[in-house]
């Protein structure tokens, strides 16, 4: 899953970047808002963390052209500004959750996953399909009860194709979900992934529709 992280304090940046790809997340980072309306636009992105305090455009008036714009990208404001109109404020222009800093960072995995489960309508946990279930606060995978062991990048593909079962997605778009900016992609890198993916779950969960991508297919 690839977030967006706006936030122009470089070593609050880097530690936020550095624990959410711990958790398996493709994170990109951009120090103001006029960078970040641009890398909105270009990338598919899933969830924008904001600080408000930023250059060039504050946090508030990036976020309401966003959602005049007609965006409906989850945003979680990361911000010093606690005061209870300051949160009145963001919410209102259109942040579905606010966290002011100093955070626990163990916190701020924990509203990311929640935002992500209601952007895809889920409200428990874990994600099922059928015999699979997969934890992603645990990153963990069982599929008839026996777990299944991962890499990082195999379970972020893995989630991937779970948001949309028997909806395939093309090795671009898998390659937008699976790397930012900074990381370099071999040419191969999804077929891999795919790979290891069907030997670890099955040939049979992983399909391939020729020409167009990769999907899950759907459980009775």
């Amino acid at each position: 899953m690839r977030l967006l992280l706006i936030e122009d304090d470089p070593m609050i940046g880097a530690g936020v970047q550095q624990a959410l790809r711990g958790e398996g997340y493709t994170v990109d980072w951009v120090r103001d808002g006029v960078a970040a309306e641009l890398a909105v636009a270009d990338n598919p992105y899933e969830l924008l963390l904001l600080d408000l305090g930023l250059p060039r455009r504050d946090g508030i008036a990036l976020l309401q052209r966003l959602r005049a714009g007609g965006n409906t990208l989850p945003v979680l404001v990361i911000t010093a500004r606690d005061a209870v109109a300051d949160r009145v404020r963001g919410l209102d222009a259109g942040a579905d959750d606010y966290l002011v800093k100093p955070f626990d960072l163990d916190e701020l995995g924990a509203r990311v996953r929640a935002l992500l489960r209601r952007q895809r309508g889920a409200a428990a946990p874990t994600i099922t399909l059928g015999p699979l279930q997969v934890d992603p606060a645990a990153h963990t995978v069982t599929l008839h009860g026996e777990p299944i062991r991962l890499s990082a990048r195999e379970f972020s593909l893995l989630c991937a194709l779970l948001e949309q079962p028997g909806k395939p997605l093309s090795r671009a778009q898998l390659e937008e979900r699976l790397y930012g900016w900074d990381e370099e992609v071999e040419s191969n890198a999804v077929e891999v992934h795919i790979h290891a993916l069907r030997r670890k779950l099955g040939a049979e969960w992983v399909r391939n529709l020729r020409g167009v991508g990769y999907y899950l297919p759907v459980q009775a």
